[in-house]
Protein backbone atom coordinates (compact mmCIF):
# COMPACT_ATOMS: atom_id res chain seq x y z
CA UNK A 1 0.00 0.00 0.00
CA UNK A 2 1.28 3.91 -0.25
CA UNK A 3 3.15 5.36 2.49
CA UNK A 4 1.93 7.79 4.65
CA UNK A 5 3.21 11.09 2.86
CA UNK A 6 1.21 9.68 -0.38
CA UNK A 7 -1.55 9.74 1.09
CA UNK A 8 -4.41 12.23 -0.71
CA UNK A 9 -8.15 12.63 0.64
CA UNK A 10 -10.49 14.92 -0.51
CA UNK A 11 -14.20 16.03 0.47
CA UNK A 12 -16.45 17.45 -2.51
CA UNK A 13 -19.91 18.30 -1.50
CA UNK A 14 -22.34 19.96 -3.61
CA UNK A 15 -23.29 23.39 -2.76
CA UNK A 16 -27.59 22.57 -3.07
CA UNK A 17 -28.04 23.36 0.67
CA UNK A 18 -25.84 23.94 4.07
CA UNK A 19 -24.00 21.32 5.45
CA UNK A 20 -25.49 19.04 8.36
CA UNK A 21 -23.68 16.63 10.70
CA UNK A 22 -23.60 13.97 8.03
CA UNK A 23 -22.00 15.75 5.83
CA UNK A 24 -19.27 16.91 8.23
CA UNK A 25 -18.94 13.24 9.48
CA UNK A 26 -17.53 12.14 6.14
CA UNK A 27 -15.17 15.65 5.75
CA UNK A 28 -13.87 14.14 8.84
CA UNK A 29 -13.44 11.00 7.50
CA UNK A 30 -11.19 12.01 4.72
CA UNK A 31 -9.51 14.54 6.86
CA UNK A 32 -8.43 12.26 10.24
CA UNK A 33 -7.10 9.78 7.89
CA UNK A 34 -5.11 12.85 5.72
CA UNK A 35 -3.80 13.79 8.79
CA UNK A 36 -3.09 10.95 10.34
CA UNK A 37 -0.72 9.72 7.56
CA UNK A 38 1.03 13.33 7.57
CA UNK A 39 -0.81 13.21 3.91
CA UNK A 40 -3.00 16.28 1.90
CA UNK A 41 -6.48 17.06 2.56
CA UNK A 42 -8.39 18.27 -0.79
CA UNK A 43 -11.33 20.19 -0.86
CA UNK A 44 -13.58 20.62 -4.15
CA UNK A 45 -16.78 21.87 -4.69
CA UNK A 46 -19.23 19.49 -7.53
CA UNK A 47 -21.04 22.77 -8.21
CA UNK A 48 -22.06 21.45 -12.04
CA UNK A 49 -25.73 21.83 -11.25
CA UNK A 50 -26.55 25.78 -12.00
CA UNK A 51 -30.03 24.88 -11.21
CA UNK A 52 -29.57 23.56 -7.92
CA UNK A 53 -25.83 24.70 -7.01
CA UNK A 54 -25.63 28.32 -5.28
CA UNK A 55 -23.06 30.87 -4.72
CA UNK A 56 -24.31 31.46 -0.88
CA UNK A 57 -23.93 27.71 0.02
CA UNK A 58 -20.58 27.48 -1.41
CA UNK A 59 -19.55 30.10 0.58
CA UNK A 60 -21.09 28.58 3.59
CA UNK A 61 -19.60 24.89 3.10
CA UNK A 62 -15.88 27.02 3.52
CA UNK A 63 -17.03 28.92 5.91
CA UNK A 64 -18.37 25.80 8.07
CA UNK A 65 -15.50 23.82 7.50
CA UNK A 66 -13.27 26.60 8.96
CA UNK A 67 -15.29 26.78 11.79
CA UNK A 68 -15.15 23.33 12.94
CA UNK A 69 -11.03 23.12 11.85
CA UNK A 70 -10.74 21.30 9.02
CA UNK A 71 -8.59 22.81 7.09
CA UNK A 72 -7.43 21.53 3.39
CA UNK A 73 -4.43 22.22 1.37
CA UNK A 74 -4.21 23.66 -1.75
CA UNK A 75 -6.42 25.95 -3.48
CA UNK A 76 -10.24 24.98 -3.49
CA UNK A 77 -11.23 23.41 -6.59
CA UNK A 78 -14.77 24.83 -8.06
CA UNK A 79 -15.85 22.69 -11.12
CA UNK A 80 -17.96 24.96 -12.99
CA UNK A 81 -14.96 26.99 -13.56
CA UNK A 82 -13.42 23.97 -15.88
CA UNK A 83 -15.71 22.98 -18.28
CA UNK A 84 -13.79 22.95 -20.72
CA UNK A 85 -11.70 20.24 -19.25
CA UNK A 86 -14.84 17.62 -18.48
CA UNK A 87 -16.63 18.19 -22.28
CA UNK A 88 -12.94 17.28 -23.95
CA UNK A 89 -12.60 13.67 -21.49
CA UNK A 90 -16.52 13.33 -22.81
CA UNK A 91 -15.34 13.95 -26.61
CA UNK A 92 -12.98 11.50 -26.36
CA UNK A 93 -16.39 8.67 -25.70
CA UNK A 94 -17.96 10.66 -28.11
CA UNK A 95 -14.73 10.06 -30.68
CA UNK A 96 -14.94 6.46 -29.74
CA UNK A 97 -18.67 5.63 -30.68
CA UNK A 98 -19.37 4.64 -26.61
CA UNK A 99 -22.48 7.36 -26.31
CA UNK A 100 -25.80 8.21 -28.10
CA UNK A 101 -27.98 10.13 -27.35
CA UNK A 102 -31.55 9.83 -25.31
CA UNK A 103 -34.51 11.57 -25.89
CA UNK A 104 -36.21 10.34 -22.97
CA UNK A 105 -37.40 12.08 -19.68
CA UNK A 106 -37.31 10.86 -16.40
CA UNK A 107 -41.13 10.12 -16.94
CA UNK A 108 -40.79 7.99 -19.77
CA UNK A 109 -38.40 6.04 -18.09
CA UNK A 110 -40.29 5.33 -15.43
CA UNK A 111 -42.88 4.61 -17.38
CA UNK A 112 -41.01 1.92 -19.13
CA UNK A 113 -41.10 -0.21 -15.99
CA UNK A 114 -37.16 0.29 -15.47
CA UNK A 115 -35.51 -2.12 -12.89
CA UNK A 116 -34.60 -0.15 -9.99
CA UNK A 117 -31.34 -0.25 -7.83
CA UNK A 118 -30.24 1.57 -5.07
CA UNK A 119 -32.88 3.92 -5.16
CA UNK A 120 -32.32 4.81 -8.61
CA UNK A 121 -34.21 4.04 -11.67
CA UNK A 122 -31.80 1.92 -14.75
CA UNK A 123 -32.22 2.70 -18.05
CA UNK A 124 -33.71 0.21 -19.97
CA UNK A 125 -31.91 1.17 -23.45
CA UNK A 126 -34.67 2.72 -25.34
CA UNK A 127 -33.37 5.08 -27.38
CA UNK A 128 -30.03 3.10 -28.34
CA UNK A 129 -31.55 0.96 -30.86
CA UNK A 130 -32.56 4.21 -32.78
CA UNK A 131 -31.27 4.69 -36.24
CA UNK A 132 -28.79 6.90 -37.03
CA UNK A 133 -31.77 8.82 -38.91
CA UNK A 134 -33.78 8.57 -36.65
CA UNK A 135 -31.63 10.14 -34.21
CA UNK A 136 -30.63 13.20 -36.44
CA UNK A 137 -34.56 13.80 -37.17
CA UNK A 138 -35.32 14.06 -33.41
CA UNK A 139 -32.37 15.85 -32.86
CA UNK A 140 -33.38 18.55 -36.00
CA UNK A 141 -36.50 19.28 -34.44
CA UNK A 142 -34.73 20.47 -31.61
CA UNK A 143 -35.70 17.79 -28.70
CA UNK A 144 -33.72 17.82 -26.21
CA UNK A 145 -31.21 14.91 -25.13
CA UNK A 146 -28.80 13.19 -22.57
CA UNK A 147 -26.14 11.95 -23.97
CA UNK A 148 -25.43 8.00 -22.26
CA UNK A 149 -22.71 5.91 -22.12
CA UNK A 150 -23.16 2.36 -23.91
CA UNK A 151 -21.75 0.62 -21.11
CA UNK A 152 -21.54 -2.47 -23.13
CA UNK A 153 -19.84 -1.07 -25.70
CA UNK A 154 -17.31 0.71 -23.34
CA UNK A 155 -16.64 -2.98 -21.53
CA UNK A 156 -15.63 -3.80 -25.21
CA UNK A 157 -13.19 -1.42 -25.46
CA UNK A 158 -11.60 -2.00 -22.28
CA UNK A 159 -11.83 -6.01 -21.86
CA UNK A 160 -8.84 -6.33 -23.58
CA UNK A 161 -6.35 -4.03 -21.45
CA UNK A 162 -4.15 -4.63 -18.52
CA UNK A 163 -5.34 -6.07 -15.53
CA UNK A 164 -9.07 -6.91 -14.48
CA UNK A 165 -11.82 -4.22 -14.07
CA UNK A 166 -11.98 -4.16 -10.43
CA UNK A 167 -11.09 -1.63 -7.48
CA UNK A 168 -10.04 -2.04 -3.87
CA UNK A 169 -12.06 -1.43 -0.79
CA UNK A 170 -10.36 -0.90 2.41
CA UNK A 171 -12.10 -2.58 4.38
CA UNK A 172 -12.79 -5.77 2.35
CA UNK A 173 -9.90 -6.16 -0.44
CA UNK A 174 -10.28 -6.11 -4.20
CA UNK A 175 -14.14 -5.68 -5.77
CA UNK A 176 -14.36 -7.18 -9.28
CA UNK A 177 -16.61 -3.99 -10.94
CA UNK A 178 -20.02 -4.57 -12.45
CA UNK A 179 -20.90 -1.70 -13.76
CA UNK A 180 -23.79 -2.62 -15.76
CA UNK A 181 -26.36 -3.15 -12.81
CA UNK A 182 -26.12 0.81 -13.72
CA UNK A 183 -27.30 0.25 -16.82
CA UNK A 184 -25.97 3.07 -19.38
CA UNK A 185 -26.28 6.13 -17.35
CA UNK A 186 -25.93 9.77 -18.84
CA UNK A 187 -23.05 11.87 -18.95
CA UNK A 188 -24.12 15.07 -20.24
CA UNK A 189 -27.25 16.96 -20.40
CA UNK A 190 -28.49 19.70 -21.60
CA UNK A 191 -28.86 21.57 -18.82
CA UNK A 192 -26.03 20.07 -16.95
CA UNK A 193 -23.14 19.47 -19.49
CA UNK A 194 -21.25 16.69 -17.23
CA UNK A 195 -22.26 14.24 -14.87
CA UNK A 196 -21.12 13.58 -11.30
CA UNK A 197 -19.75 10.45 -12.51
CA UNK A 198 -17.33 12.12 -15.43
CA UNK A 199 -16.16 15.50 -13.18
CA UNK A 200 -15.45 13.27 -10.12
CA UNK A 201 -13.60 10.41 -11.65
CA UNK A 202 -11.25 13.20 -13.79
CA UNK A 203 -11.04 15.28 -11.03
CA UNK A 204 -10.27 12.70 -8.29
CA UNK A 205 -7.25 12.11 -10.43
CA UNK A 206 -6.78 15.71 -11.78
CA UNK A 207 -5.86 16.21 -7.93
CA UNK A 208 -3.76 13.62 -7.01
CA UNK A 209 -6.72 11.66 -4.59
CA UNK A 210 -5.21 8.14 -3.33
CA UNK A 211 -7.99 7.33 -1.33
CA UNK A 212 -11.42 8.12 -1.48
CA UNK A 213 -13.72 8.52 1.59
CA UNK A 214 -17.30 8.63 1.13
CA UNK A 215 -20.58 7.29 2.08
CA UNK A 216 -21.51 3.63 1.80
CA UNK A 217 -24.69 5.04 -0.48
CA UNK A 218 -21.94 5.59 -3.14
CA UNK A 219 -20.55 2.04 -3.36
CA UNK A 220 -22.78 1.26 -6.67
CA UNK A 221 -20.93 4.05 -8.45
CA UNK A 222 -17.71 2.93 -7.98
CA UNK A 223 -18.17 0.33 -9.87
CA UNK A 224 -18.91 2.63 -12.87
CA UNK A 225 -16.29 4.72 -11.68
CA UNK A 226 -13.43 1.90 -12.23
CA UNK A 227 -14.75 1.59 -15.86
CA UNK A 228 -14.35 5.42 -16.90
CA UNK A 229 -11.44 5.47 -15.10
CA UNK A 230 -10.21 2.33 -17.37
CA UNK A 231 -11.20 4.34 -20.58
CA UNK A 232 -9.45 7.68 -19.68
CA UNK A 233 -6.29 5.67 -18.61
CA UNK A 234 -6.45 6.86 -15.03
CA UNK A 235 -5.52 5.80 -11.83
CA UNK A 236 -7.55 3.93 -9.36
CA UNK A 237 -7.74 5.14 -5.61
CA UNK A 238 -8.20 3.30 -2.63
CA UNK A 239 -12.27 2.96 -1.33
CA UNK A 240 -13.36 3.50 1.83
CA UNK A 241 -17.15 3.48 1.80
CA UNK A 242 -18.43 4.03 5.52
CA UNK A 243 -21.47 4.30 7.40
CA UNK A 244 -23.75 6.85 7.16
CA UNK A 245 -24.27 8.80 10.00
CA UNK A 246 -28.09 8.41 11.38
CA UNK A 247 -30.43 10.25 13.96
CA UNK A 248 -32.02 9.34 16.89
CA UNK A 249 -34.36 7.36 14.76
CA UNK A 250 -32.21 5.34 12.80
CA UNK A 251 -32.76 7.35 9.88
CA UNK A 252 -29.87 8.62 7.35
CA UNK A 253 -29.49 12.52 8.13
CA UNK A 254 -30.78 14.09 4.71
CA UNK A 255 -31.56 17.88 3.84
CA UNK A 256 -35.01 17.04 2.78
CA UNK A 257 -35.33 15.83 6.49
CA UNK A 258 -34.13 19.05 8.06
CA UNK A 259 -31.08 17.31 9.04
CA UNK A 260 -30.12 20.11 12.02
CA UNK A 261 -27.01 22.33 9.56
CA UNK A 262 -23.56 23.10 10.87
CA UNK A 263 -24.56 27.04 10.08
CA UNK A 264 -27.13 26.98 12.54
CA UNK A 265 -25.26 25.38 14.67
CA UNK A 266 -22.23 27.83 14.67
CA UNK A 267 -25.11 30.91 14.59
CA UNK A 268 -26.24 29.31 17.53
CA UNK A 269 -23.43 29.54 19.38
CA UNK A 270 -22.51 26.01 19.33
CA UNK A 271 -19.04 24.83 20.34
CA UNK A 272 -17.00 24.04 17.85
CA UNK A 273 -14.06 21.73 19.09
CA UNK A 274 -16.74 19.69 20.66
CA UNK A 275 -18.14 19.18 17.46
CA UNK A 276 -15.42 18.10 15.82
CA UNK A 277 -14.00 15.75 18.59
CA UNK A 278 -17.53 14.69 18.69
CA UNK A 279 -17.00 13.67 14.70
CA UNK A 280 -13.44 12.60 14.99
CA UNK A 281 -14.67 9.85 17.91
CA UNK A 282 -16.81 8.67 15.63
CA UNK A 283 -14.39 8.16 12.83
CA UNK A 284 -12.33 5.96 14.79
Amino acid sequence: MLSGMDVVTRFAPSPTGYLHMGHAFSACKGWAKARAAGGKFRLRLEDIDATRCKPEYADAIVEDLRWLGLGWDGEVRVQSAHLAEYTAALNRFEDRGLLYPCFCSRSDITQAQAAPHGGEVVYPGTCKTLSTAERAARIAEGRKYARRLDVNQALRAVIHGPGPLRFFEESTGWVEAVPQRLGDVVLARSDVPSSYHLCVVHDDALQGVTHVTRGEDLLAATHLHVLLQKLLGLPSPVYTHHKLLMNANGKRLAKRDGAPTLRAMRLAGEDAVSILKQLTESTA
